[in-house]
């Protein structure tokens, strides 16, 4: 799935990635390496303890410089280095989240799995251009529920 979501924001160096869910700090680590040594990644997660964790595992693995850990709603993204030219969110929300819509670059892309708690979810790209959002679906996918402001309820 992290190879799926990866192909899907088209990754380059030089762009600006918001990860919404920090989990292991794995994904995080595979954007980064993907941009670029000279470009940040900044990642928010809600649960504290899964913060801790992947800090520790993004600085064993030599990417703590790389990708940022914020602790907070991903719901809401991170305003404070907005705009970023790609978002890509490793929970369902039960509707494409306006704030992070607003922190997206004009020619950006967003990965988001859009859906039920549990079932019922697909994952859709939307491509900025513009005035004009694209919406595309890349098929049905199975993710934890994004919890936050903008997601569900917890």
């Amino acid at each position: 799935m992290v190879a799926i979501m990866n192909e899907a924001l088209e990754l380059m160096p030089g762009q600006k990635v918001l990860e919404i869910g920090a989990g292991s700090g794995y994904h995080a680590a595979t954007i980064a390496e993907t941009i670029g040594p000279d470009d940040r990644v900044y990642t928010v997660e809600r649960v504290e303890s899964l913060v801790r964790f992947a800090r520790e595992n993004l600085k064993r693995a030599g990417y703590s410089e790389r990708v940022i850990i914020i602790h907070g709603d991903g719901s809401l993204g991170y305003p404070e280095r907005a705009p970023y030219d790609r978002i890509v969110v490793t929970a369902a929300a039960p509707r494409v989240p306006p704030k992070l819509l607003e922190q997206l670059k004009t020619e950006g892309v967003m990965a988001v799995p859009i859906g039920n708690r549990v079932f019922g979810q697909e994952l859709i790209r939307l491509t900025q251009k513009g005035e004009k959002i694209t919406k595309e679906s890349l098929g049905g996918v199975a993710f934890v529920p994004l919890i936050g402001e903008q997601g569900h309820e917890s």
